[in-house]
């Protein structure tokens, strides 16, 4: 019998999560199905038990139903309490649903494989939303040397630096207060979704420093030009995707799939 596992969102049509995960189960010969569910807006809740009443072993949850997971979970792990939200969901042997929020390892794991080393770096992130804190506790785990967060309205910041200062100190500032140069820039804001330049002051990249945009996108975006612009090297964020997606598998199954096809794989279709 396989084992069924999904992704919900609103929508969900774009999601390539089933191909992921079912190539990730390919690697280890797994019989596995993975299907995209589009729960309404009002009926996630009742979503995920029916598909807990079907049979379903796991699932992924993405936009816009994070938080609300949060809610459904009888136990939450830290990292998932931390980021105030829950993207991946597991029934356990007891019949409850664990939460867990595996977003910050997907980064994390995508900047050692491109060969950004977090540890003692100068990292700015752009944005103080969902996607940001979603990263913030696992990026803090690496001990960089500093960690600003750059975003318009500086009291969300303020808020962000303030709940996860237990952690590590984080400055919070506006864009256009940003002046210096940073072995990383991490784009966590929305404006490359319609390839626009976010807020970047007078930032510039240090030697070798990169741009990480954690949107992904069939052509460089305007902020991963920026880089190039600057001197630097600049990456998307499917290595992220394939990356979270990796650690949601390793939650479900305990086994850690190999990363790297299943990201040439999906870099091709999208470039085709």
């Amino acid at each position: 019998m396989s084992l069924l596992y999904c992704v919900f969102g609103h929508p969900i049509h774009h999601s390539r999560s089933p191909d992921i995960h079912l190539a990730f189960a390919r690697q280890f010969g797994l019989d596995l199905r993975y299907e995209k569910r589009e729960a309404p807006l009002d009926g996630f809740a009742e979503s995920v038990a029916a598909f807990i009443a079907e049979g379903g072993s796991g699932a992924n949850v993405t936009v816009p139903f994070k938080q609300q997971a949060l809610t459904l979970a009888g136990q939450v792990s830290d990292r998932a309490r931390r980021a105030g939200a829950i993207n991946t969901l597991k029934r356990t042997d007891a019949g409850d649903l664990y939460g867990d929020n595996t977003d910050g390892e997907g980064l994390v794991s995508d900047l050692k494989r491109l060969g950004i080393e977090p540890a003692g770096a100068n990292i700015a992130i752009l944005g103080a939303g969902g996607a940001v804190r979603g990263v913030l506790a696992p990026l803090l785990a690496q001990q960089p040397k500093r960690l600003v967060i750059a975003n318009r309205t500086v009291a969300r910041g303020e808020q962000l630096a303030q709940e996860f200062s237990d952690l590590g100190a984080i400055e919070a500032v506006a864009p256009d207060a940003l002046s210096d140069a940073f072995d990383l820039v991490i784009n966590g804001t929305s404006a490359s979704l319609s390839d626009e330049l976010p807020a970047l002051g007078n930032v510039s990249l240090a030697a070798n420093g990169w741009g990480y945009d954690m949107v992904y996108a069939a052509a460089p975006t305007a902020f991963m030009r920026w880089a190039s612009e600057q001197g630097g090297n600049s990456a998307d964020g499917l290595g992220m995707l394939v990356g979270q997606a990796a650690e949601s598998f390793y939650v479900w199954l305990g086994k850690r799939p190999d990363p790297e096809p299943v990201l040439l794989q999906l870099r091709k279709q999208l470039s085709a």
